[in-house]
């Protein structure tokens, strides 16, 4: 995501005219009984935990994006080096996907669970629970359901659109209570929680964020409250809150200093180094390996600064939550990919690569205790080799198609409540006689058919020409040439199935709907030329009931959109990484869970499975392909490259 890049440039030349105070509205509170009092100096120069001076050594870890076997073991790799605090994400989309509808206990989704166990292993809590969160997200954390209303605004003020506070409201209501015995105050670990994130580079509405943050104390969450820009955003929006303290994205001890000049009364931390990097599809490598944070940490250790490692252990966007970049126009559009690895110092797989020890050794050396001892690291297999089989065919398998009243115009996802996954639009063609098919717009891949026959597809994300040729797939959403009518008949049958990658999750482009956004048309065809009405739609969401009880077989096995299914026997389970570098573009599912997306054009070609997703036995791998209708060995491999 560039917006990182973007806030490491700190706009340091207008500090003497910024210089100001916040209102001290803020106090800390009383601790109960068991619990800790958590402020702020009297002069803002400090943290302090039981009145004393305290520095958070922080580490960015998202319990989404991680098995929940797993989790004591990453926590205790943050401890290991030197680490005194976890950073977290709460994604609302993630548990709360329908209209008021949560689910706090399900998967990875027991956010209460995840901050008793860091508090289980002498770990304190920065909570970052949104309602945004960014963190190459899908939709940044906001749910998909509010882009139904046509003309949603989004990370605004009730008088600005009341549909998303109306959501927030109801979301924070569901939260705080979750929350509010883990504060520090109540004998919980948590010491401060976020508000909003990084809103200074979207906007700088104050009544906004006061809003939100009445919200949080109209729910019982007195604070302390903090707020994540970068320094730049923050100089020229101030988008902090009253008595909040401040947190910089890109920050090291100069800009701690620069925001501790322009806002003297509260402390300022460095809420986000960045030791890695994201991935989007099509990059020519994984980004971040040649990030090196041993300058900022060393400048934060020896002046007794805060910090937070974003990320410390990116993890895994299983399913489909991987977030994508655009521009403010919602152009140049660019998915990340399934692995949130991020070249963080804990690997995807959990293991502490060479900066770890780099770090652990530098922070170590502040520390008047030394750091606990190094995890054992989790068991792998590798050497496996298999070929699926064709299994089942998506053609038959279709739902029923939505009422026709629905569907005169071709709609996204969101305006039929699907939140991700796939959908069919389908109509015929009668008095066909060949053409352009122009659609606006393709979010964000389609695969077009005439009958059976795979006649091209779309690409909204850019990808290379030899592989856009190969499949005779445009880039940018350019108009696709169709056959004559004299390969294909002149009542062919139109089938456009379209994929929703990422959604946008930084800028200004987040209405980021998927499918087919506003029309199908064909030019120079005749008596068929122009805008195409009465479709028929078929929700495809590829969620677990529908992957459970696919029917098995394939009427057409030449036609693309073929499942693949092969059974691996093990005698014991590790973790590992499924490569399926011969495969072009699908998704991967082992017994039932959804291990994300896979593309071709990589850099990403090996999708990490947990070995808590394994079993002794047999195990089965699910392949939806959707150009492939040959099978071609997938791997077990140790690494995710």
């Amino acid at each position: 995501m560039d917006r990182r890049r973007f806030l490491l440039v700190s706009t340091l030349s207008s500090l003497t005219a910024m210089a100001a105070t916040i209102d001290p509205a803020y106090a800390t509170p009383e601790a109960e009984q068991g619990g800790h009092s958590f402020g702020f100096a009297a002069d803002g120069s400090e943290f302090l935990l039981d009145g004393k001076p305290f520095q958070i050594r922080s580490g960015e870890m998202h319990p989404a994006r991680i098995p929940v076997r797993y989790w004591r073991h990453r926590i205790r790799m943050a401890k290991a080096m030197g680490l005194n605090t976890i950073a977290l994400y709460v994604m609302w989309n993630y548990i709360e996907e329908r209209p008021g509808v949560f689910d706090f206990r399900t998967d990875q989704r027991n956010v209460e669970a995840f901050i008793r166990l860091c508090q289980a292993e002498g770990m304190w809590v920065l909570l970052r629970p949104g309602p945004y969160v960014c963190g190459e997200w899908d939709l940044g954390g906001i749910p998909p359901y509010l882009l139904r209303h046509p003309d949603i605004k989004l990370r605004v003020k009730t008088a600005d659109d009341p549909h998303y506070m109306a959501a927030v409201t109801r979301y924070i209501r569901e939260l705080a209570p979750r929350v509010r015995p883990l504060l520090v105050a109540n004998g919980g670990p948590i010491l401060m929680i976020q508000i909003e994130n990084e809103y200074g580079s979207y906007g700088s509405d104050a009544q906004y964020l006061a809003e939100l943050r009445r919200l949080w104390l109209d729910n019982g969450i007195g604070g302390p409250f903090y707020t994540e820009d970068g320094l730049g955003q923050l100089l020229n929006n101030h988008t902090s809150v009253p008595g909040g303290a401040i947190a910089l994205s890109g920050g090291d001890a100069p800009s701690i200093a620069a925001a501790r000049k322009a806002y003297p009364s509260v402390p300022a931390m460095a809420g986000e180094v960045y030791p890695g990097w994201l991935t989007h599809w099509g990059d020519s490598t994984f980004q971040g390996a040649d990030s090196d944070v041993s300058e900022t940490i060393k400048g934060c250790m020896e002046a007794g600064l805060s910090f937070n490692l974003y990320m410390l252990h990116g993890g895994t966007s299983f399913g489909f939550f991987a977030g994508a970049n655009a521009n403010d126009s919602s152009g140049h559009y660019q998915p990340d990919i399934t692995s949130y690895d991020y070249e963080a110092p804990i690997s995807e797989q959990g293991v502490g690569t060479a900066r770890y020890h780099t770090y652990r050794s530098l922070i170590g050396g502040y520390l008047t205790t030394p750091p606990t001892k190094v995890p054992a690291p989790i068991p792998t297999i590798s050497g496996i080799s298999l070929t699926p089989e064709p299994y089942a065919s998506l053609w038959d398998n279709l739902p029923t198609a939505l009422p026709a009243d629905q569907t005169v115009h071709p709609r996204p996802f969101e305006m039929y409540g699907q939140n991700s996954g796939f959908i069919l639009y389908r109509r015929k063609l009668a008095g066909y006689a060949g053409g352009t098919l122009d659609i606006r717009w393709v979010h964000d891949y389609a695969t077009v058919f005439l009958d059976d026959a795979y006649v091209g597809g779309f690409s909204r994300p850019l990808i290379p020409d030899e592989v856009a040729n190969t499949l005779h797939v445009t880039n940018n959403n350019t108009p696709l040439a169709l056959p004559p009518a004299g390969q294909v008949g002149d009542h062919p049958r139109l089938d456009v199935l379209v994929e929703g990658m990422g959604r946008t999750n930084y800028g200004h482009a987040l209405v980021d709907r998927k499918g087919i956004l506003e029309s199908v048309a064909l030019r120079d065809a005749g008596s068929l030329t122009g805008d195409l009405t009465g479709w028929e739609a078929f929700l495809l969401p590829m969620d677990d009931h529908f992957i459970a009880t696919l029917k098995r077989g394939a009427r057409t096995p030449s036609r693309p959109g073929i499942f693949f299914r092969a059974t691996a026997h093990l005698r014991s389970v590790g973790d590992t990484y499924i490569d399926v570098s011969r495969w072009t573009k699908g998704v991967v599912w082992v017994n039932g869970h959804n291990l994300g997306r896979y593309w071709q054009i990589g850099p990403q070609r090996r999708l990490y499975c947990p070995a808590p997703w394994l079993k002794p036995g047999h195990n089965e791998i699910l392949i939806f392909d959707l150009h492939q209708t040959q099978a071609e060995p997938i791997t077990f491999e140790r690494t995710l490259h």
